[in-house]
């Protein structure tokens, strides 16, 4: 016998085959357990199930499907239609194509109404059991969304089965959606937006570092010395031309005039290609961009993002310097003072311009928070009539 059989033969002992309509198949608890949640028991439920059949079997070589069936019943009693044959696929219809129903997808979009990510999964997998349930093959698109909508109004409530509604609504904007996250340097901004683009499926993610970035490539030190050095640090590039009696506050601001001109240009290429778009950065300033201008060719949502405990401040920074070697932590601390400054500064003209302030204590309210936000701005600006979108 060759090795390759040797190895054939050490890899079949011990296992456990499963007789199916003459055909032997390996004994997975993966599949098991996939299947079980299929029916809608729990993932705990499905993963100890799986575990306690497996040793029932044990030391057996081949068994049926109809002794694998009543192992799982002597674990979990009968299961809701596990004898009925379950649609291996559900399409959902509407607009010229199908696709195919997915827990996943559907559960990414609910994240849009401002649900918690688990709460989320477990609508789906509701809405996953309802369809089965029924033996549906295929759903209309519109029908979805109802059976979503009446699901998350009897489960939740009428203001999240709302706030699905209009982000769905803005799937396919005329015009797109921007959000813009302005605040001092290490509150959080960037992981904010990414989470929110995330949640809400906006592709297009951008910061103004990034921007800033470009532009010190393109522009020399010598030309423009404000964006070549960090925010609460642009004054030093300044020499003898500050005048003020706040040389921190002159270098910021002289840096955020310079960088909001790439800013607008990423609004305005929104605007062009109508893209939405979750734009975040320490230059992005209440009052300095004209947004007014943006009245009728976007959905433009501005929000700052703050940090009001110190102590929670300090420890972002350390933990900001742990994952990124090339930001020491002692450098961001030594300039704490100038970075409250920029902060104090920021939250007097959120008042000014009655920008809403998000005090990011806990990272995920703040994305909750961001999300209902957009949510009832969006409302606002243009009115919801749910009975044409159901």
């Amino acid at each position: 016998m060759g090795k390759g059989s040797e190895k054939g033969k050490i890899a079949e002992e011990g296992r456990i085959f499963v007789l199916d309509e003459g055909t032997r198949r390996p004994f997975m608890r993966g599949i098991m357990i996939h299947s079980l949640m299929s029916r809608g028991v729990s993932y705990e439920d499905a993963f100890r199930t799986a575990n306690a059949v497996r040793e029932r079997l044990r030391g057996m070589e081949v068994v049926s499907r109809e002794e694998l069936a009543r192992g799982v019943a002597a674990e979990l009693g009968d299961l809701p239609a596990a004898e009925q044959p379950l649609p291996e696929k559900i399409t959902v219809s509407g607009e010229g194509r199908s696709l195919p129903f997915s827990k996943g997808h559907l559960s990414q979009s609910l994240l849009a109404a401002a649900l918690d990510p688990n709460d989320a999964f477990d609508v789906a997998r509701e809405i996953e059991r309802a369809l089965r349930r029924r033996g549906m093959q295929q759903i209309d698109r519109k029908a979805l969304r109802r059976l979503v909508y009446e699901t998350l109004k009897d489960r939740i409530g009428s203001a999240v089965a709302e706030r699905y509604l209009i982000w769905r609504k803005y799937q396919d904007p005329e015009k797109p959606v921007v959000i813009l996250l302005g605040g001092p340097p290490g509150v959080g901004k960037t992981s904010l937006a990414l989470e929110v683009a995330h949640r809400l499926g906006i592709q297009r993610v951008m910061s103004a570092d990034s921007i800033r970035q470009v532009m010190r490539l393109m522009l020399s030190p010598e030309l423009v010395p404000a964006i070549h050095a960090s925010s609460f640090e642009a004054y030093r590039g300044l020499g003898s031309v500050a005048l003020s009696d706040d040389p921190i506050m002159e270098g910021f601001l002289a840096q955020a005039s310079v960088v909001a001109v790439g800013v607008r240009a990423m609004l305005d290429r929104a605007v062009a290609e109508n893209t939405s778009l979750v734009l975040d950065g320490v230059v992005i300033l209440p009052g300095l961009i004209n947004l007014e201008a943006y009245r009728d060719l976007a959905h433009v949502i501005f929000l700052a993002v703050a940090t009001l405990d110190l102590d929670a401040y300090r420890n972002r920074f350390s933990l900001r310097a742990a994952g990124e070697k090339r930001r020491p932590q002692q450098r961001y601390l030594e300039n704490l003072d100038a970075i409250l400054r920029i902060q104090d500064y920021f939250l007097e003209l959120a008042d000014q311009h009655d920008v809403p302030i998000v005090d990011n204590e806990s990272f995920d309210s703040s994305v909750l928070s961001i999300i209902r936000h957009v949510s009832e701005t969006l409302r606002n600006e243009e009115s919801l009539d749910v009975a044409q979108w159901l």
